[in-house]
């Protein structure tokens, strides 16, 4: 056999060896979220709250507890996370906000979060739905969508 096919056999075959594990080792994290997503579902509260702000900060600058610090790790610090400062009760707080509902919570006014600690999982409008805003459309979409328009007239 010729060495360039037996250098791309080896080749192929180290590829091959990386998806596999990458593959069992994504399995493993996947289980590992779900079971810490059910224990925060387990303990969650639902807490009615006036948001004061809200915006995406670093850890370090967003006044958070000690303890939460310390529980990050390092290369996470200086990443930004959605934050919600809120009043809860006569207490003003600091939170931590998941992703996914960041943009649904309104700045200035009253509503029904579920949350587990400092950490908001959900959100419901206490008086009224909450607004969901319109998706932004890629520039490609938009033509796309524009061309569609300009057909059926």
């Amino acid at each position: 056999m010729k060495p360039i096919v037996i250098v791309l056999l080896i080749v192929l075959a180290v590829v091959i060896a990386g998806l596999i594990f990458l593959m069992i080792y994504g399995r493993k994290l996947q289980k590992k979220s779900e079971a810490s997503q059910e224990q925060m579902k387990a303990g969650a509260q639902s807490v009615s709250i006036l948001v004061i702000d809200k915006k995406r900060m670093k850890l370090k600058e967003a006044n958070l507890p000690k303890i939460v610090l310390d529980q990050t790790p390092r290369y996470l610090r200086g990443s930004k996370v959605p934050i919600v400062k809120a009043k809860i009760g006569p207490k003003i707080m600091t939170l931590m906000c998941d992703e996914k509902i960041f943009d649904l919570i309104p700045v200035k006014k009253e509503v029904k979060a579920v949350m587990n600690g400092i950490y908001i999982m959900d959100v419901k409008g206490l008086r009224s739905n909450l607004e969901v805003k319109p998706v932004k459309q890629k520039f490609f979409q938009r033509m796309k969508s524009n061309l569609i328009k300009k057909t059926k007239t």
